[in-house]
């Protein structure tokens, strides 16, 4: 999902006054700093992942729980990536949070939305026709849609880049590319979902195999050898995970809370979010698992939480869709992440971003 080096750590610094506090907080024990500029380059070399966890002490998570009617099935919202099913139904986006950069300030007249992606500041939404728009923080490009990309299925947003999956199986990337992240490998096909951390990205092949390029500081880019099976991928801010086909989670990269450290016994996972420094796992009975950094609650799951049909993680926050139609948050709050607008009746898919959240509503 969402994260920054500490080269960039002056312009979060900058924004605390803005509400962005738990963010800066978060990341300033990120590992290694980036040292190159804005300017791109080629894929990072793959560094081998640190091993030792230290946990955090869990804090009283903010809870807030909206009720809505029944809903269809939820469209399944990881953080920082979207995929919409054959026949997803479309909608409107509404969007809740900081707006420092326009981040939930949705285009007027934005409709026939299937999926949508949250980055650090800026959204992205698929319509069903198979374009993308985007709004939001534009510094390096990353909600510069390329001009003519049509037949997109899923979409993927990182801190400053933007990942884009075409029914052919290939990925379009833009934004910033000063780490690889938006440099898709060269022959790069039979991609079936995609995924984008801080500044690295994800793509799961159709054979069960995973790609991963960019930043490579802790190892979120150095996909597991021998790693098979998948159906389905998550990138946090230097973290990454993969659920298998048997129900079982992988995660490598940054474990400095924990949050590359699955629990044990962890089984019948069905869908995967990963936040800025803590990760999600939805079960097959409707339950939530978390673990990670758990400063402000993010990883403290409300107790007797259960009926969750799809998940989604921010920055430092937390988001279940239940398959009653209420809408549970926890975690930080600081930035309105956890205040629903009315408008959410109905929400049929969430997604999280830095300090907003996104979720598409049915149309009027």
């Amino acid at each position: 999902m969402i994260g920054h080096p500490a080269a960039l750590f002056r312009i979060a610094r900058a924004v605390v006054i803005g509400g962005v506090l738990a963010i800066v907080a978060a990341c300033t024990s990120s590992g290694a700093t980036p040292t190159a500029a804005n300017v791109p380059t080629a894929t990072t070399t793959a560094n081998v992942p640190t091993a030792t966890t230290t946990a955090n002490v869990p804090t009283a998570a903010a809870t807030a729980t909206l009720a809505l009617p029944t809903l269809p099935t939820a469209v399944e919202s990881v953080n920082s990536t979207a995929t919409a099913p054959a026949g997803a139904q479309s909608g409107t986006v509404v969007a809740w949070g900081q707006n420092t950069y326009g981040q939930t300030t949705v285009p007027a007249g934005l409709s026939g939305v299937i999926a949508i992606a949250g980055g650090y500041q800026h959204g992205l939404a698929l319509r069903s026709n198979g374009t993308v728009v985007a709004w939001g923080f534009n510094t390096s490009g990353q909600t510069k849609v390329p001009a003519g990309l049509s037949g997109v299925t899923a979409i993927a947003a990182g801190y400053y880049h933007s990942l884009a999956l075409r029914s052919n199986g290939t990925v379009v990337a833009w934004g910033q590319n000063a780490y690889g992240q938006a440099k898709v490998p060269a022959g790069l096909s039979g991609v079936t979902a995609i995924a984008a951390g801080a500044y690295h990205s994800l793509a799961l092949k159709s054979d069960g195999t995973v790609v991963a390029w960019g930043y490579n500081t802790s190892g979120q880019a150095t996909v597991p050898a021998g790693l098979t099976g998948v159906t389905a991928i998550a990138a946090g801010y230097e973290h990454s995970l993969a659920l298998r086909s048997d129900g079982t989670v992988v995660a490598w990269g940054l474990k400095t809370s924990g949050q590359a450290t699955v629990p044990a016994g962890l089984t019948g996972v069905t869908a995967i979010a990963a936040g800025l420094h803590h990760s999600l796992a939805l079960k097959s009975d409707g339950t939530v698992a978390a673990w990670g950094n758990n400063s402000q609650g993010q990883a403290t799951v409300p107790a007797g939480l259960s009926g969750v049909s799809s998940l989604a993680a921010g920055g430092n926050s937390s988001l279940a869709l239940k398959s009653d139609g209420s809408l549970i948050g926890w975690g930080a709050k600081n930035s309105g992440q956890l205040t629903f607008p009315a408008a959410l009746n109905g929400a049929i898919a969430i997604a999280g971003g830095g300090t907003f959240c996104l979720a598409i509503v049915p149309n009027p």
